[in-house]
């Protein structure tokens, strides 16, 4: 094994774009483009609007969320672009450090470093000092050659199958249009709400660990944990909760989680997938009144959103949007008769079993992934 330093292998880039809606770059990464966990940023914005001076990036960069460390951000991209100064640039000159850095930067290991040493408490900063400080293993030169070339394999297949994931996403989406209409603009002419009066919602909160020992550790979901319509429970972190938060940040079948940053609303439905799990920070839960609302009808209303504007209408155009709690209850929501809602339920249920088999592959492809890094890198 050959043991690195991160920052005798990276150089941290600060060239600047001063002027970034008239210069020659097209597209801005945001932190709202990241995936947490994913290895290469795909989405980005354009520059149209941005103002304030930017980070400018090249094709084989690495990027990396400075702010939130929990949401576990850091990822290549194999575009030219600009990014704000919530990103830090990493760029590796050597052709296979460059190939296998997004996995080692999306181990646990790494991000357990990250949350250790970043600076403050309610939201966690990672400043380029301390990153570059990082250390890792990898293995000699000929099998590093193996692991990346296996390690991009996996990933690959894993997005062929998310596509596939997209394509019943879109078989749904077009469903509820049918039924529907626009939520947005509601041609249909249903009544609406304010979500928060036809459910109950709340907003998660960073609590602190109680220094326990024993087993009476609780998982709880974060932001990260929270994909479309499904939950990704491999990084589930634990703790303490006084019995007051328990109630308070406790989940119920047929309760939503909402992200309230990153991708702004992304949604899933919680199923009781294990026992006795909470939920914190960047997250809210959402309720329905079930005599109104239908938590997969509710579900595809915010997928619809998220589709049409990004949740814009209620966000506004920011390069750092957040669904905060107050914006989140004035939502206006489209209420069709209970029955429509149901029927469209029972539509998705039948297209949950395909896309359950797809998550498991997904799944599987991870752990994978998961293996071979501690397989090759320890």
């Amino acid at each position: 094994m050959i043991k690195y330093r991160l920052g005798d292998i990276v150089d941290v880039i600060s060239d600047r774009e001063d002027n970034p809606s008239n210069c020659k770059y097209d597209k801005f990464v945001g932190l709202e483009h990241y995936i947490s966990g994913e290895v290469e940023i795909k989405n980005y914005g354009n520059t149209d609007l941005l103002k304030s001076a930017m980070k400018v990036f090249r094709a084989g960069d690495i990027l990396i969320a400075r702010r939130n460390v929990y949401l576990r951000r850091a990822s290549i991209v194999n575009f030219d672009g600009i990014t704000s100064g919530d990103s830090i640039v990493l760029r590796a000159e050597d052709r296979l450090i460059k190939k296998l850095l997004p996995f080692v930067l999306n181990t646990d290991t790494f991000w357990e470093f990250a949350e250790k040493f970043s600076d403050g408490t309610m939201s966690k900063r990672l400043s380029p000092k301390v990153l570059l400080e990082y250390k890792f293993n990898l293995p000699d030169i000929k099998e590093q050659e193996k692991l990346a070339e296996l390690l991009w394999a996996a990933n690959e297949t894993k997005q062929a199958y998310k596509k596939l994931l997209s394509l019943t996403n879109d078989l749904v989406k077009s469903r509820f249009i049918e039924m529907f209409g626009n939520p947005v603009a509601n041609q249909m002419g249903w009544p609406v709400a304010p979500l928060g009066k036809v459910s109950n919602t709340r907003l998660g909160k960073m609590l602190d660990a109680k220094k326990q020992t024993g087993e009476c550790q609780y998982p709880y979901l974060a932001n990260f944990n929270v994909q479309w319509f499904h939950f990704d429970l491999s990084n589930l972190k634990k703790m303490d909760f006084i019995e007051k938060d328990r109630v308070e940040f406790s989940l119920q079948k047929g309760d939503l989680l909402v992200c309230e940053g990153g991708e702004v609303g992304r949604t899933a439905i919680w199923n009781e997938e294990i026992e006795d799990c909470y939920f914190q920070k960047a997250l809210h839960r959402v309720r329905c009144n079930p005599e109104i609302l239908v938590p997969e009808y509710l579900a595809y209303v915010f997928f619809m959103r998220a589709s049409l504007n990004g949740f814009e209408d209620i966000v506004g155009k920011s390069t750092i949007p957040h669904l905060t709690g107050e914006k989140l209850k004035k939502l206006l929501v489209i209420l069709p008769p209970l029955d429509l809602q149901n029927q469209f339920a029972a539509f998705v249920q039948q297209i949950d079993k395909s896309k359950y088999e797809l998550q498991q592959t997904i799944s599987n492809l991870e752990n994978t992934v998961k293996s071979l890094m501690k397989q090759y890198v320890g």
